[in-house]
């Protein structure tokens, strides 16, 4: 383990979904999601000096966008990916819809009871049910992992108008568990 990864925990990973967040917010609503490799900023800076007046020379990691990601299932998509030893973690920003626990009952039951199987056209009724709903929210999740196996996700609740006159207010959540399977699908990319 090197010297940056010791000194990586969960709060480091917390300020790096946090900084990919604010990076992503600030091109607004409405992206495709946006893959992102965690490398040491000694290490970018040692290769590209020129970065030096760009990069945050305190912070121990630096964002640096991907390629987009191909159009389909990101889980396939991510399936694919595998970091060389230079990337100590990475993130990814994607546009998600978040139901009331109780208004999942409200959903269609797509489950084939025959296998168990559900179809890709099942799929994506369920996902335009999801975007219909009167109660749906949307929202930016950003999860975060480093090879030491830390992990945080933040997500921007896109927000409404509280009535008056005065813009919409975003809310943030943070906590390490708000994706499981999406943090687990991370740090598979990261594995040799």
């Amino acid at each position: 383990m090197t010297e940056n990864e010791n000194r990586a925990g969960p709060g480091r990973v917390a300020a790096l979904a946090r900084e990919v967040e604010e990076f992503v917010a600030s091109g607004g609503w409405d992206q495709q999601p946006q893959l992102f490799a965690l490398v040491p900023t000694t290490d970018l800076l040692r290769q590209q000096p020129e970065l030096a007046t760009h990069l945050d020379q305190d912070s121990e990691f630096t964002p640096v966008a991907q390629d987009s990601l191909p159009e389909g299932d990101l889980a396939e998509a991510l399936g694919r990916i595998a970091w060389p030893d230079a990337v100590h973690g990475c993130a990814l920003a994607q546009e998600i819809i978040v139901l009331p626990p109780d208004a999942e009952q409200e959903l269609p039951d797509l489950t084939d009871e025959a296998d168990g199987d559900v179809s890709e056209q099942d799929l994506e009724r369920l996902r335009q049910a999801a975007a219909n709903h009167p109660r749906r929210t949307e929202a930016r999740l950003v999860a975060a992992v480093l090879r030491d196996g830390s992990a945080s996700c933040v997500m921007r609740l896109r927000g409404i108008a509280p009535g008056d006159d005065s813009d919409p207010v975003d809310e943030v959540v943070e906590s390490a568990d708000l994706a499981p399977n999406l943090v687990e699908a991370l740090r598979a990319t990261l594995q040799p």
